[in-house]
This record gives C-alpha cells, structure tokens and sequence, in this order.
C-alpha cells in the first residue's frame, strides 16, 4: 500500500573523500541539447574526461541522484521533477554512453558503471546523497553501494536485471545472447528505440521527451549501448556475492507485469538485501512512466524516513 507523504528528513550536500580514476581513451562523440519549456534544464559537465549531461533544480539540504534508464534520457523524470524537487536537490544524469553523454566503452558494464556513480558523487560535492535508478541504474547502484559503504544515503531501483540465472523475457534475451553485436548494426537505430518505447503502456510522451529518447541513440550510440546488457553474465554473479552484505538501505519499485525484466528480479534482491523494502506497482517495464505518481509518492515517503526503518 502506498500512503500520503509529509516533508521530512534532510541531509547535507558537502565534498566526499577523494575518489580516484584512471585516464583511458575517449570515445569522441557529440553532445545534443534540445531547447523545450521543460522544467528540466539540461546542461555539460566534463566528469572522469567525458561530457555527462546532467540537470539539476534548487539546492535543498538533502541531495538525490537520479540515473537516467535505457534506453531513455533524464527526461524520464520530468512527470515527477517537480515533486522530488520539493523535497532534494536533485542532480539528474545521464550516464556515459546513455541519453545524450559521452561514451567510453569500458564504463558499459554494471561495476564500473558503479565506479562512476562514485565519481559523480565526488565532482558534484555530494554528502551522502539518496540515489535513484531504475532498469540499469538497478544493477550500477548496487554495485555503488557494494563498494563504497556509506557514500549513498540510500537507493532506489527496479525493473533492473539482477537475478542469477538471468531472468529476461525473449527479446532482451536475443541481445544478451547473440554472438556479437553484428546482427544489430545495420538496424535502424531510431525504430529500434521505437520499438523498445512500444512497451510504455499509459502515458503519452510529450514530443520534446520522444525526440530527446530518439536523437539520444543516433548512429552507433544504440548498438554500442547494448554491451550493457551483454555484460550481465559476467557482472550479475559477481554482484550476487555482494548483494548480503550491502548495508545500504534499498526501496526496490516493481513493475508487476513487466514483460522485458522479470518481476522476479524484484522479488530476488528483496531475499537477499539485509535491509531493504519492495513494492509492485499495477506496470509493465516502464512503471516510472505509466505510475509514475505513485513512483514517485513511494520515493517521496522512502526519502522521507521510510530508509531509515528497514
């Protein structure tokens, strides 16, 4: 059951201990910027040599970092941007090779995607901010949480593949699978984000959003993107090891009729999280979109004082 949210509980917004990273080479790319009367305001920041697009709204005495899903934008929040802003400073990103960021090849996998989210925490002075990110935001996080206890306040994720053995429907199952990335480069990019896009079920998505999710996986950025997933394999078992010993407090939102991810990958990390809440919501994949106040009520109550009873 979801219930009715007060504000509440704040926290700090401060440097983090030094978090150090290694140069490697740059997937050169260009960065897009779509003009709209969104209350998002998108903007460039150079983090780890990359230019990450990110937004953020007013400051508050609690931060929240919001990923944005794949294979959309953080445009995906704009349903729910002026609700959170009430109640953080949110810094909204788009992950290197996701929305409109750069790219680098060896950031396409959940931990050091993890590793990254570590980063950005450091570039933008963050202290102990709440982080949220659905669908592949699931896994990076928990590898986050994994490696660098006590950075995150707390986390919200779901519809994110985690269990092991995988839990896909078909169609992903046909990318994680395939030999190689071949047979998906001569696929029109745009009808491919298209297709994927058909499973939003309710919510109609405003022309300025569509376009932003379109032109965000133009020419190669697409296919390339997929490494992501063709890494779960090799990623998920390792973060399985972790998962038990993640002392992060999780709220995981659920899909109940997710067609893509499992439901089940939910019901997985609920088992074996130490400190967790799950909730299933009446949505296929993309429950942020089609419920998305309820998901974002759920947010509101967990930012709230909800992680702090689990």
């Amino acid at each position: 059951m979801v219930t009715k949210t007060n504000v509440g509980k704040v926290g700090e917004t401060h440097p983090h201990s030094s978090l150090r990273s290694k140069q490697r080479s740059l997937v050169k790319e260009p960065i897009m910027t779509i003009s709209t009367h969104s209350l998002i305001n998108t903007q460039v920041r150079k983090i780890d040599g990359l230019s990450i697009r990110y937004a953020e709204s007013d400051a508050r005495d609690v931060s929240a970092i919001l990923l944005s899903p794949w294979p959309e934008s953080l445009f995906t929040f704009e349903q729910m941007w002026s609700r959170l802003a009430e109640q953080a400073h949110l810094v909204a990103i788009d992950l290197p090779g996701f929305g409109h960021s750069e790219r680098r090849n060896d950031l396409l996998t959940s931990s050091a995607m993890g590793e990254f989210v570590a980063h950005v925490v450091e570039e933008f002075g963050l202290r102990r901010p709440h982080a949220v990110g659905p669908d592949i935001g699931t896994s990076a996080l928990l590898f986050t949480a994994a490696k660098h206890p006590g950075l995150l306040r707390s986390i919200v994720v779901g519809n994110g593949t985690a269990a092991v053995p995988i839990q896909i429907g078909s169609v992903l199952k046909d990318v994680v699978e395939a030999p190689s990335l071949d047979a998906f480069r001569n696929v029109d990019p745009r009808k491919s984000v298209e297709s994927v896009l058909a499973f939003v079920e309710r919510y109609k998505l405003p022309d300025h959003v569509r376009e932003d999710f379109l032109s965000s996986y133009e020419g190669d950025r697409f296919v390339e993107s997929l490494r992501f997933v063709r890494s779960y394999p090799a990623e998920l078992p390792v973060l399985d090891k972790l998962l038990p010993a993640i002392e992060t407090p999780v709220q995981i939102i659920t899909g109940d009729h997710d067609p893509g991810v499992l439901p089940v990958n939910g019901e997985y990390l609920h088992k074996r999280l130490p400190h967790n809440k799950s909730d299933m919501v009446d949505a296929g994949h993309f429950a942020w979109a089609d419920a998305a106040d309820e998901y974002a009520t759920l947010i509101i109550d967990w930012w709230n004082g909800g992680y702090e009873r689990v």
